[in-house]
């Protein structure tokens, strides 16, 4: 791919994003299928891929991870059972436009209805297109405001860090201003896909706001480059708090050495791996959907062959507006008397003496058939262990 000397200019980057089938075949040499998703229902939902990303994908290579996450498949025009345009009834939760209040403590701002690039996984895929954006700000600031119980305020859309800075500035002013918010919290892909967005100007108008958090997507080792190293850096640096929130996908980071790698390089470059999400049942995304099982046992094999800092909780934003509710793989097999017998990463079991307890729950009931299925199946208990 040609470099162009505006390279480094984000909003050269912008500007020159591929969004048409004639630019993606351009760039990529593609196949069949994706000439069909492209030209079978153009418009749908956006196709965007800044410049930069495009160059980390193989222009020849269709399993490409980082491009099936980007370029469309036929596979988004079938529709699964369970499958919603809001599977998780943010509309349901809107209080007023733009602004999501379903925690307590806790509301999401759709700042903007851009992004830089468009996965094709999209959880809010349904907004894009005029339905959000600056006019609505006054309206929720106002909600804010006026609800003392609100102390976090997640501004995402859309990716905020798409808005100039000064706009950013004065929305994060805004907010800061409200004497309950105790947190700012700020979603973004655009690290990973235009990391010179993270210019100085906008980390020093970032550092105004402490306590201040950005949360993120991030999807595969590959996009941790070393532009994208700098821009994390630079962040960090000014003492802006990072986490990551990753989407577990079919085919492109199910598998332990991925996820290992991407957890571990994540922690390298001082984010906090947070969630894995089990991927939301989108219309149009059975491809990307793995079984639940999948992740659980993804989790165990990180747990114990990794630093505990590098294992994110896996959650299933539950469909029907539940929430986020954590998948945590079972340490705790059951109980016996005053004893709970544990599991470990390697498989082994252990018991831990818990006679403090009251005798109310001490009571094993169906923890104490499963102990018994246990003892009998695997091995002896002891003190110390499995024999």
């Amino acid at each position: 791919m040609e470099r162009s000397s505006r390279w480094q200019d984000w909003r050269w980057q912008l500007r020159h994003r591929i969004r048409t089938l004639a630019d993606l075949e351009r760039h990529f040499q593609l196949v069949p299928e994706e000439r069909e998703a492209l030209t079978a229902a153009p418009g749908r939902f956006p196709v965007a891929i800044t410049p930069y990303y495009a160059a980390l994908m193989d222009p020849e290579d269709p399993r490409d991870p980082l491009r099936r996450t980007l370029v469309p498949l036929p596979d988004e025009g079938r529709v699964l059972p369970g499958e919603t345009e809001d599977p998780l009834q943010e509309e349901r939760d809107r209080v007023v436009p733009g602004l999501i209040h379903r925690y307590p403590d806790r509301v999401a701002l759709l700042a903007i209805d851009r992004c830089a690039t468009y996965c094709r996984y999209c959880t809010r895929s349904r907004l894009f297109g005029g339905r959000m954006g600056t006019r609505h700000w006054q309206e929720a600031i106002d909600y804010i405001a006026a609800h003392p119980g609100i102390r976090d305020v997640l501004i995402t859309g859309g990716d905020p860090l798409l808005l100039g800075t000064g706009r950013l500035a004065s929305l994060l002013e805004r907010l800061r201003a409200i004497p309950h918010v105790a947190l700012l919290r700020i979603g973004s892909k655009i690290p990973m896909v235009l990391p010179m967005r993270i210019t100085k100007k906008l980390v020093r108008t970032l550092r105004r706001f402490h306590p201040l958090v950005v949360s993120l997507h991030v999807t595969h080792p590959r996009e941790l480059t070393p532009e994208v190293e700098r821009a994390l850096a630079r962040l960090m640096d000014a003492g802006i708090m990072l986490g990551s929130q990753t989407v577990l996908l079919r085919g492109i980071n199910d598998d332990p050495d991925t996820l290992r790698a991407l957890m571990q390089g994540l922690l390298q470059n001082r984010v906090r791996p947070y969630y894995l999400y089990q991927c939301d049942p989108i219309v149009g995304t059975g491809h990307f959907r793995t079984p639940v099982a999948v992740g659980r046992s993804l989790i165990d094999g990180l747990r114990g062959h990794v630093s505990g800092y590098a294992v994110p909780t896996l959650v299933i934003d539950a469909p029907g507006g539940g929430g986020k509710i954590p998948i945590v793989p079972d340490g705790i097999v059951g109980r016996k008397g005053d004893r709970w017998l544990l599991r470990n990463h390697q498989g082994r079991f252990f018991h831990y003496p818990d006679d403090t307890a009251p005798e109310s729950d001490r009571s094993a009931g169906a923890f104490e058939s499963r102990v018994d299925i246990f003892l009998a199946e695997k091995q002896d208990l002891t003190q110390d262990g499995p024999k």
